[in-house]
């Protein structure tokens, strides 16, 4: 990641998985080619001056932690039924006013052709977009306009730059082994052999007599490519602290914790929280310990708490609405963490404007925080999800109503819940979450619901 070409018409940072290069679901460690891309990329000539900002965002894993779909291309790594491997090609994914998820562009491309096929499909955006109005300048509002045209001239172009230029930007495996020599897994100082069975009956021991630990564990303790680590997340999210907020005391003491469990490297989220992926199995307890006693150990990720939240009207000119408020007043009344894992996994994404900071529309629930006569109003959608797996495909959340004020959205929030609750089913292992409760039952309910909680305000 660097600073060149911020907040310009131009390819910015290329992102992918959190958990690249560790995850025992990864196909392909995505990472030596996102850094391939971002080198030819940086300051490229031809696409300085794009009708609006362009994201590129890949990964290797079956479970898409990066949310490729909802990028202006989105690249994941998979295997043909020859057994080669390539990239499938999604383009004009987006939020903001006009929320669109990806089309596929090409089911499979050999990854040796990726910086030919995306100089094809910029090239044709660059072509064509619109630099007449910024609302409809992004290659989304092109590729729904166009359909099968820009698809077809995106492959034209591809072909010419092949066969006529010769390919000019085709990975040889030589270059690819170049940058994934910069990728490779540190050498753990002091790292001797456990017996992992010991360490695991350990663990159990420990979980058993401290509640909270055993808690950590099951939430924000991931598993590793390497059986004998783990991926850790520490949470940011607790009371009286915004989403993405960290003190310097905070990060001091990251640091510290990186550094004696982690091999010096921690990674940031687009949840808005840290991740260790390094950490030796017989470490876990001192671990939490220490993130306990720094106040970094909520046991609350994929939980309601766990929410996205932009800096709203606190902070940004362009929020018509602050967001740090709700999700405070949100937080302050789920404090119970038996009645937290109960509810289970749900996205909780909050936007202080449009332009979707806090990626409102990929929440399973949103609140998007709008304007009505100069005065802050929230809208909220459900349904929405960033296609990360379990089972969830990419796709924009729906309004429930008219907007809420900002101290009706507390109890909006609770009705909705209570409707979940009141009707999911048992599933084999588990109870349905949320999305899936919603998914099997419509949003009729909780729309009636929501409105029930506002007449019900409104009344008192």
């Amino acid at each position: 990641m660097h600073g060149i070409q911020t907040s310009g018409n131009c390819i910015r940072n290329i992102s992918c998985d959190e958990r690249a290069g560790v995850a025992p679901d990864e196909i392909a460690d995505p990472r030596p080619f996102a850094e391939v891309m971002r080198q030819w990329t940086t300051l490229h000539p031809e696409f300085a001056f794009l009708p609006r900002k362009f994201k590129i965002a890949v990964t290797g894993a079956t479970e898409d932690r990066a949310a490729t779909n909802w990028h202006d291309v989105g690249l994941r790594l998979l295997f043909n039924a020859a057994g080669e491997l390539g990239f499938r090609v999604t383009v004009g994914g987006g939020m903001g006013r006009t929320p669109m998820t990806g089309k596929i562009l090409r089911e499979f491309l050999p990854w040796q052709h990726i910086m030919n096929y995306i100089e094809a499909v910029v090239r044709v955006y660059n072509r064509y977009g619109r630099r007449d109005n910024k609302y409809k300048a992004r290659i989304k509002i092109l590729v729904k306009a166009e359909g099968q045209r820009y698809i077809d001239d995106v492959e034209i172009e591809f072909r010419e730059i092949v066969d006529n230029d010769g390919g000019p930007h085709t990975i040889s495996q030589v270059e690819l082994d170049r940058v994934t020599a910069s990728f490779v897994p540190p050498e753990l100082v002091g790292r001797k052999a456990v017996d992992l069975a010991e360490i695991g009956s350990q663990l159990d021991g420990y979980a058993q007599a401290t509640p909270m630990f055993g808690r950590w564990l099951q939430r924000n303790v991931a598993v590793h490519k390497d059986p004998s680590m783990r991926i850790v997340t520490l949470s940011f999210k607790r009371l009286h602290q915004a989403p993405g907020d960290a003190s310097a005391d905070q990060l001091e003491l990251v640091a510290q914790l990186v550094d004696r469990f982690s091999a010096g490297e921690a990674r940031v989220t687009h949840t808005q929280n840290i991740v260790l992926p390094w950490v030796r199995v017989e470490d876990l307890f001192d671990l939490w310990q220490s993130a306990r006693d720094a106040g970094l150990a909520s046991a609350n990720v994929h939980l309601l708490t766990d929410m996205i939240a932009c800096p709203g009207g606190d902070f940004c000119a362009l929020a018509n609405a602050r967001s740090i408020p709700v999700a405070e007043a949100i937080t302050q009344r789920y404090q119970d963490l038996d009645e937290l894992d109960d509810i289970g996994e749900i996205d909780l994404h909050i936007s202080g404007c449009i332009n979707s900071c806090g990626h409102h529309h990929s929440g399973h629930i949103g609140i998007l925080g709008v304007d009505k006569d100069g005065k802050e109003w929230y809208q909220v959608t459900i349904g929405g999800t960033d296609g990360s797996g379990r089972g969830e495909s990419a796709r924009p959340g729906k309004v429930v109503g008219p907007s809420f004020s900002a101290s009706e959205v507390p109890d909006v929030i609770e009705a909705l819940i209570s409707t979940y609750l009141q009707n999911r089913r048992p599933l084999e292992a588990r109870a349905e979450r949320f999305i899936e409760t919603l998914q099997r039952i419509g949003h009729e309910p909780f729309k009636n619901a929501a409105n029930e909680a506002r007449a019900a305000a409104e009344t008192v």
